[in-house]
């Protein structure tokens, strides 16, 4: 078989959420608009939003989803990407202390109540940690096979991908926030966290998942190779990312220092004066 039975997922249960995302996002970011003359929720954030939902919906709905769950452990570690990682990164990319005014007291009250839990460490220990749990090569598989089970799946992917990316963007300011290397340190071991998975698949001569064993095999691909193919794609995927938030930490690292040194040199001059 070398043509996958691929199509759109026009189900309810996909669409509306996305629907509701959609609608509310619109909602809060006209009235934002409105209060604050248009300060926290520009161009940029629309931009963050609308690639957000081209994400989501790309990962859910569109053929992808299918070719993952029907024929390619590739496909699906693609999905998996943009679920937990890249789709995360723009939802939040999209908020803002003003957008997200009406419950900027309950992320307080969240954080207090949290304690060490709200640390930064702990964001990046849920993330690996749930990542690694459902490649699980049982649970993986069970996933697969059992609906329920594969939504929780997914859902636990993009929670760990706002766990992660929430202690670098906070679009409402924390007691805890990362600055300086800190913040290079942190996605650093993030993106080296998932090398160890990574490699793995990409250099792993016998089949994790037994579910791909049993598929139709597509475009010339044995589950072997497929297997390898998901996990170059994981490798190449978590790079990119981490090259490009590096180099932004570096442009915000500059420009904070250059505001620090403009204030304490306004500082001086009014002692001075």
């Amino acid at each position: 078989m070398n043509s996958p039975d691929v199509g759109w997922r026009l189900d309810p249960t996909v669409l509306l959420p996305l629907a509701l995302y959609a609608g509310v996002y619109v909602w809060r970011f006209r009235n934002a608009r409105r209060e604050a003359a248009g300060r926290g929720a520009g161009a940029l954030q629309a931009l963050a939003f609308a690639a957000a939902l081209v994400v989501l919906v790309a990962a859910v709905a569109s053929p992808l989803d299918a070719l993952g769950e029907r024929y390619l452990f590739s496909a699906h570690m693609v999905q998996h990407i943009l679920l937990g990682d890249i789709a995360p990164l723009l939802v939040l990319l999209a908020l803002s202390r003003v957008i997200l005014r009406p419950a900027t007291r309950r992320f307080m009250r969240i954080e207090r109540a949290l304690g060490r839990l709200a640390h930064p460490a702990a964001g990046l220990a849920v993330w690996l940690g749930l990542i690694y749990l459902w490649h699980v090569p049982a649970l993986y598989d069970a996933a697969l096979r059992v609906p329920a089970l594969h939504a929780l799946e997914h859902a636990s992917f993009f929670t760990a991908g706002l766990a992660l990316w929430w202690p670098l963007i906070q679009p409402v300011p924390m007691r805890r926030r990362l600055s300086g290397l800190g913040s290079l340190a942190y996605i650093g071991m993030a993106k080296a966290g998932l090398a160890a998975l990574g490699l793995y698949l990409v250099w792993s001569t016998t089949v994790a998942f037994s579910f791909y064993e049993s598929v139709p095999r597509i475009w010339g691909l044995s589950a072997i190779e497929d297997q390898n193919v998901g996990g170059a794609i994981m490798m190449v995927e978590q790079s990119l990312v981490l090259v490009v938030t590096f180099f932004v930490l570096f442009v915000r690292m500059l420009v904070e220092s250059e505001r620090e040194e403009r204030r304490r040199e306004r500082l001086e001059d009014a002692a001075a004066a």
